[in-house]
């Protein structure tokens, strides 16, 4: 099988203290460490145990600044083939749909039999980018995957949704799964892998290679962390009646 990866380097924010920077669009970052996106490990991994069962090919592609290639690196120490990093500081600002745009240029033009990506990108949470890139190369997809058996060029997939529930998929072949946490337990890179890893060749495409002028549907206006509030307020009664009051405390906040 031939497979493709997508994969994100994010800053790990879970318990460190996040500032906004000055531009009021991002946040300061000289103080946190980065790594692969973890929803995107699980997707890696995923990827890995069917090459061990079919046999085939892993293609890494990472749309990122120089750093990505660290993290490209850990891909192909785990097991992928060959990386592909696409020069974010090419393309100016980035939202989901850019981003879907920019990976369909480059997976357009390679052999894959399925695309695994993260279900979400921890430093944005968009869950975009999977439907997406799915609908853009005219594939089927699964968004929340939470298992994946492939036999006789069908594949069946759980998918986790609200309250517990799990939907049951069959879906053929070439597909983007967007995978959740939790569906296997990804592995560690040998130190042996990480070395052999340093010296293989990552392919690199810019402005030059992409000319597809690409927009973005959306647009960062700011950031902001959530002030901490010490009121919470309970909605009682029927269906009706809390979702009429929901809407009304929607409307008061003017967010609709």
């Amino acid at each position: 099988m031939d497979l493709i990866v997508c994969i994100k380097r994010v800053p790990q924010t879970a318990e460190a203290e996040v500032r906004v920077d000055s531009s009021g669009k991002d946040i300061v970052k000289d103080r946190l460490t980065f790594d692969m996106n973890e929803a995107d490990t699980y997707a890696l991994e995923a990827a890995i145990l069917l090459k061990e069962k079919f046999g085939g090919t892993i293609t890494a592609i990472s749309l990122g600044v120089a750093d990505a290639e660290d993290t490209l690196r850990i891909a192909l120490a785990k097991g992928a083939d060959s990386a592909v990093r696409i020069k974010a500081e090419d393309f100016g600002e980035l939202d989901g749909f850019k981003t879907a745009a920019l990976l369909k240029e480059v997976i357009k033009d390679i052999k894959f039999d399925a695309i695994f990506t993260g279900c979400m990108a921890t430093d944005d949470s968009y869950y975009q980018v999977g439907p997406v890139l799915a609908e853009m190369l005219g594939v089927p997809h699964a968004t929340l995957v939470s298992k994946v058996e492939v036999s006789e060029e069908k594949v069946r997939v759980n998918r986790e949704l609200e309250g517990g529930l799990i939907e049951h998929l069959e879906m053929s072949l070439p597909a983007v799964f967007a995978v959740q946490t939790g569906i296997n337990e990804p592995r560690y890179a040998s130190l042996i892998a990480i070395r052999r890893a340093a010296g293989k060749e990552i392919k690199i495409l810019g402005k030059e290679d992409i000319p597809v002028e690409t927009k973005t549907n959306s647009t960062l206006e700011e950031l902001f962390v959530p002030p901490v509030g010490k009121r919470a307020e309970i909605l009682t009664g029927s269906a009706d009646e809390v979702a009429a009051r929901t809407a009304g405390i929607i409307k008061e906040k003017g967010l609709i």
